[in-house]
């Protein structure tokens, strides 16, 4: 899963700026910002990088014989791809071939001077990588990415940039756009990694709700949500899928949880009128409790 950040309707390297300074705020929230680095490039225009690719094409077909397999499979399709080969050779070769910030227009680089100055302003520290480059024609002028060390070869835990091409591209009016978007996952592994992450992120959920007739699912959404409502802090997990007792009790166990609430048949179909509370660690005896009194109970046996 990702998270990200848009903005439309801006043309100016402020807003380039903004997106940056909220991703690195961010990394100041979650303690990380000593374990990642921004780095920048211009990439100028769809036509700079056509008549770039052109030039870095020509060259590296004169070293064709000299790239990993993956390289030569790409100086056809998408030879910018070529810059982002972690094989020692071809990084080694790529450190002759042409640069793109030589083929980028007048106003990109204007637009990449000013995000510069913007960003030295703010005391945010970045390193220009003449390397990092878009596969997608609908980017411009500034990218960016934020990277770790911590991870080995999965470094990328931020990527963004400008993309004043891509409404237009998806069939609307043509809107100049900047964003970024992050791997829950990677950010979840690095801090894992660093060991930042909160000690009850690492725990299971705190209550499972078993479903022992079909008629209680209704039922079951409902007081799902209204524990939700009323303890923002609990992890709840609903069981979905149906299944019979010993299932359901074996995800329940799975998952971590210390208390599970049972809804099963009795009463008016559709009805639960009163449910059963059991300890997964056996520690207290099941206890059978009306709907009324769930929530109070919950907080009680969990120390809410």
């Amino acid at each position: 899963d990702q998270f990200g950040v848009e903005a439309f309707g801006m043309t100016g390297p402020d807003i380039d700026a903004e997106v940056i300074l909220l991703s690195a705020r961010l990394w100041r929230e979650l303690g990380i910002s000593d374990h990642v680095r921004l780095e920048i490039n211009n990439i100028g225009s769809a036509e700079d990088r056509r008549h770039y690719g052109d030039a870095l094409k020509t060259f590296l077909q004169s070293r064709a014989a000299e790239l990993d397999e993956d390289s030569r499979r790409r100086l056809d399709s998408n030879p910018l791809r070529i810059l982002d080969s972690k094989h020692p050779g071809t990084r080694e070769i790529l450190q002759q071939a042409p640069v793109l910030a030589d083929y980028t227009n007048p106003q990109s680089q204007t637009h990449y001077q000013q995000l510069k100055t913007l960003l030295s302003a703010s005391g945010i520290s970045f390193q220009e990588n003449r390397q990092l480059v878009r596969g997608l024609d609908y980017y411009n002028n500034s990218v960016f990415e934020w990277i770790t060390d911590a991870l080995g070869a999965q470094g990328t835990v931020c990527a963004g940039g400008r993309y004043d091409g891509l409404v237009a591209q998806l069939g609307g009016k043509p809107t100049p756009a900047v964003g970024f978007a992050s791997g829950k996952e990677r950010l979840v592994l690095l801090l894992e990694e660093l060991k930042l992450l909160p000690a009850e992120a690492l725990t299971g959920v705190d209550l499972f709700i078993a479903v022992l007739d079909d008629d209680l699912e209704p039922k079951a959404v409902q007081i799902a949500e209204t524990l939700r409502n009323a303890l923002p802090h609990l992890k709840l997990q609903l069981n979905c899928g149906g299944g019979k007792y010993s299932s359901q009790m074996k995800k329940a166990f799975n998952s971590g949880a210390r208390l599970a609430v049972i809804l099963e048949a009795g009463g008016e179909p559709g009805s639960a009128e009163r449910v059963k509370l059991r300890h997964l660690d056996d520690s207290a005896e099941p206890l059978t409790v009306p709907l009324d009194e769930l929530e109070a109970q919950v907080r009680k046996q969990l120390g809410f």
